[in-house]
């Protein structure tokens, strides 16, 4: 079973939760790495940690995914998108990985704008632009 897909594999049509069988005859010259959970948790546990400097309000999704409420942040920064550069500068420059981040009035918003410009982007969907942003992936 695939476990999570480079986005170089990602181009092949590859996916997590793939059988390895599936994926191999997409590409047959994929390579399957082992997995590091206990790195993975370690870093997880540095990145939550950068969250937990903007906001007390962090629900974890996975291990390297988080919603942050930061309506009345730590930092008090007005903006949410100055505190998502924040954090994704933190994150570089203490794990030496690249994060991307979404951001917007609710969850759904913010996830929808996360998976805009992967990998290390920064996507803002605008409340005055958020019915916009529905209708266009309802179109897809």
């Amino acid at each position: 079973m695939v476990a999570a897909a480079s986005y170089e594999a990602r181009k092949f049509g590859i996916h997590s939760a793939m059988p390895s069988v599936t994926a191999i005859a997409k590409c047959p010259g994929l390579i399957f790495v082992r997995p590091r959970f206990d790195v993975y948790r370690e870093i997880s546990t540095s990145i939550h940690a950068i969250f937990k400097r903007y906001s007390d309000l962090v629900e974890g999704v996975a291990l390297d995914e988080a919603y942050l409420d930061v309506t009345e942040n730590k930092q008090s920064i007005p903006y949410a998108s100055t505190i998502a550069r924040h954090i994704k500068t933190a994150i570089f420059h203490e794990t030496q990985l690249t994060a991307t981040a979404g951001v917007s009035i609710n969850k759904f918003l913010a996830k929808m704008a996360s998976g805009q410009n992967k990998p290390n982007g920064l996507t803002v969907i605008l409340p005055e632009d958020a019915i916009a942003s529905v209708m266009k992936e309802d179109d897809i």
